[in-house]
């Protein structure tokens, strides 16, 4: 399956830093794909701290079970990802792929299995055919380069149309420090985590619970407030290595002021990477931003923000580029949070379309309908109720999304 790039894509994939402590390989299994590599080796140098965080759906594949499992231990040495299959609902067979896998790498590397994280994105239910991952793995070692990020980047790819990388310095008592990160993702995308794939590195020297801490609240605030159309995948996973080559003081925890420069930059990481996710929507056309003020809570406005971004009839609207701002409505009354009807106002790409429960006396279509026909729509809704507020980030859905879906497993 052929796929043109997303016209919403970034101008190219960013130069990837070389972190000391961390070198990829890549490589062709001949698993699924034909003409392109489809497996990752990473190393990491000992004492490589990890965080982690994983889907949130109830039927996750071997590879979540594990990394949550071995997550507890604190370090990585190493990371295999295949793409392709993706190793969820393989049952014991799935399990043993993935054990096999981390035992072989690990003695590459001279390392604990439960130092190696594995992870996998693809089809649903098919068995994966070990031998091919475990039977690469040398000959991936001898090719493994810190100079390898973008051929990285491309090798965890499935129905992307382009790879997906973000880059930012920073400093930790003094020292610069550097993150950088790719992610795959394109569809089956919803919160909880909405990545499907990410992986983020840095030189940083940071205390494992600190960092642990540090991605997750990241987390909340870039992959989580992305949908395309609504599915969490079986496979989300979003893993930080920080492998403290850059020999920073140690900080003590992750409210110590000394990271709040590394907490901006890794959530602006995080959210490039999410956002170019929802750019590389299957079918996209559009970016779209929704956002909710004069909630009850943050939490609400989530909600009520998510409502409208997983909206067949809104993002079909948006497709249409038509100004059908009843939909918007609809989404938000549906959403089951309170909202003031008589009092809340909507915007669409900054013009007042709706307030005082009605159309708003100033609203003429024509003047929103240059901003329908942009590639970035941003909708704002303040329901009119407390001091909440929150965002979300999608795309429209169009014929191409039905698809690529359709023709799948062809």
């Amino acid at each position: 399956m052929s796929l043109q790039k997303s016209p919403l894509a970034p101008d190219g994939f960013p130069t990837f830093p070389e972190i000391p402590g961390v070198r990829f390989a890549t490589g062709n299994s001949g698993m699924r794909y034909k003409g392109r590599d489809d497996v990752l080796l990473a190393e990491f140098a000992p004492g490589t701290a990890v965080a982690g965080v994983f889907t949130k759906n109830a039927m996750p594949g071997a590879p979540v079970d594990w990394g949550r499992r071995i997550l507890p231990t604190g370090s990585a040495r190493g990371l295999v990802v295949n793409a392709g299959i993706a190793n969820v609902f393989t049952g014991k067979a799935g399990m043993k792929t993935v054990t096999d896998t981390a035992e072989a790498a690990a003695v590459l590397f001279q390392a604990k299995a439960e130092e190696i994280y594995i992870a996998s994105t693809g089809v649903i239910g098919e068995p994966v055919p070990t031998e091919k991952i475990t039977s690469l793995l040398p000959k991936l070692v001898d090719n493994l380069s810190t100079a390898a990020g973008n051929a990285a980047a491309k090798a965890i790819l499935t129905t992307d149309t382009f790879a997906k990388g973000a880059v930012a310095k920073c400093h930790i008592n003094g020292k610069t420090v550097t993150i950088a990160g790719f992610a795959k993702g394109s569809g089956m995308i919803a919160p909880d985590m909405a990545t499907m794939l990410a992986f983020l590195f840095t030189d940083a020297a940071i205390p494992q619970e600190a960092l642990q801490q540090l991605l997750s609240e990241s987390n909340e605030k870039s992959f989580n407030c992305v949908t395309v159309d609504s599915d969490s995948s079986t496979s989300d996973t979003a893993l930080l290595f920080a492998t403290g080559t850059a020999e920073n003081a140690l900080p003590k925890a992750a409210d110590d002021p000394a990271l709040e420069d590394f907490r901006r930059a890794l959530l602006t990481v995080m959210s490039d990477l999410a956002q170019q996710i929802a750019r590389d929507g299957e079918g996209a056309s559009k970016f779209i931003t929704v956002n909710v003020t004069g909630a009850i809570s943050d939490a609400s406005a989530k909600t009520i923000a998510l409502a409208i971004a997983n909206s067949p009839l809104v993002k079909t609207a948006i497709a249409g580029e038509d100004a059908n701002w009843g939909r918007i409505i609809m989404a938000v009354g549906k959403s089951g949070e309170k909202a003031d009807r008589d009092n809340m106002t909507l915007k669409i790409g900054g013009t007042l379309i709706a307030e005082n429960g009605m159309k708003a006396a100033s609203y003429r279509e024509a003047d929103v309908m240059p901003h329908m026909k942009g590639q970035e729509i941003l909708i704002e809704v303040d329901v009119a109720v407390g001091d909440g507020s929150a965002f979300a980030w999608t795309c429209d859905l169009t014929h191409g999304y039905i698809e690529i879906n359709a023709d799948y497993r062809s």
